[in-house]
């Protein structure tokens, strides 16, 4: 990657560790849900997605080749398993990495499991070890079967101009909403394919590790990097040049530091 990342003064860093900041001293807790059958590839993402929690400092559990009730099991036990540890949680990973459709994983099984049903089990009101702590999710999944083929951008054309958005902070108030500090990031947006290499793994989830080990800032900041690099590239499919995105939604309340 030839761009170096940022530096910050001392001043920015002290803003951002305190209130703005979440706390990462304790404990970060990983969990990869990855169906490797008939999904030529994947356990290179798997040892991509190891490697990055090791550099991260996060505790890592991998489950491979679920029917679709095993996700939710899974991913119960998890929650229940944190809800049962002595030491504070500051954050978790899960990642869900399946056949897919929009909404939906496929298990081994041939049956489907919602994903909203997964990602529910990780709000303020169901898990209450996560409370108020960042809970990531990453899904690298088809989402559909169509394909972009991309857009050409004239060289005169100017982007935009956005408004302003005023946040205000939650941070005097005695409750937090039920679905604040989540970040879904899909490996591409509604309706469409994801892309994977039957050897060097999904462009999703290499891309991602690759920043996220490699490159310092707030996640949000390290998925714009995610993005222009996938947006940059030209992927082959059946001889065909074809561009893909990953899609984030975002509930953060603070800046979330990995490094």
């Amino acid at each position: 990657m030839s761009s170096e990342p940022q530096q910050s003064t001392d001043s920015e860093t002290e803003q951002s560790t305190d209130q703005d900041a979440y706390d990462m001293s304790h404990a970060r807790l990983a969990l990869t849900l990855c169906n490797t059958k008939n999904r030529a590839g994947s356990e290179t993402d798997v040892q991509a997605l190891e490697q990055m929690y090791k550099a991260l400092g996060f505790r890592s559990t991998v489950r491979r080749n679920l029917p679709a009730k095993g996700f939710w099991e899974e991913l119960e036990k998890f929650r229940d398993d944190l809800e049962q540890m002595e030491e504070p949680v500051s954050c978790c990973f899960v990642v869900l990495m399946a056949h897919g459709e929009e909404g939906i994983l496929l298990g081994v099984d041939g049956q489907t499991i919602k994903l909203e049903e997964l990602f529910s089990m990780l709000t303020n009101k169901n898990s209450p070890a996560l409370r108020g702590k960042p809970k990531v999710f990453i899904v690298q999944a088809c989402r559909g079967d169509r394909t972009d083929t991309g857009e050409v951008v004239p060289p005169a054309e100017t982007p935009e101009k956005s408004g302003e958005t005023v946040l205000l902070s939650n941070e005097q108030l005695p409750k937090l909403p039920t679905f604040t500090d989540i970040l879904h990031v899909f490996a591409t947006v509604e309706g469409y394919i994801a892309y994977r290499h039957e050897e060097d793994g999904s462009f999703f989830i290499q891309t991602l590790t690759d920043v996220f080990t490699n490159m310092k800032g707030h996640i949000l900041d390290l998925l714009t990097e995610v993005t222009r690099i996938m947006a940059d590239a030209e992927l082959l499919e059946g001889g065909k040049l074809r561009k893909v995105n990953p899609e984030v939604q975002s509930t953060l309340r603070k800046l979330l530091y990995l490094q």
